[in-house]
């Protein structure tokens, strides 16, 4: 693991140690380290969604869409359909 020093102002200093009792974190590295991690997050599912927002449109979605989609699920119980 490699070691990274940042500097912060008192003020922020203040916020992540008050995080890092408050949320239940063991040190201020591994509330940064899960900050970091949601971050990568965002964006993975930021670039998911642009790249659905550019693809070519999909089958229309009709209750008979939803009707195949359970039984590829293995749900084939149609009461359980919501009209």
């Amino acid at each position: 693991m490699s070691t990274m020093n940042i500097s912060l102002p008192d003020s922020l200093k203040a916020f992540v140690d008050a995080q890092v009792g408050e949320r239940g974190f063991g040190t201020s590295s591994e509330y940064v380290r899960e900050l970091i991690r949601r971050d990568q997050e965002r964006m993975r599912l930021r670039a998911l969604l642009l790249a659905g927002a550019e693809s070519a449109p999909g089958e229309v979605v009709t209750p008979a869409y939803f009707d195949r989609l359970r039984v590829r699920a293995g749900g084939k119980n149609k009461a359980a359909r919501v009209r």
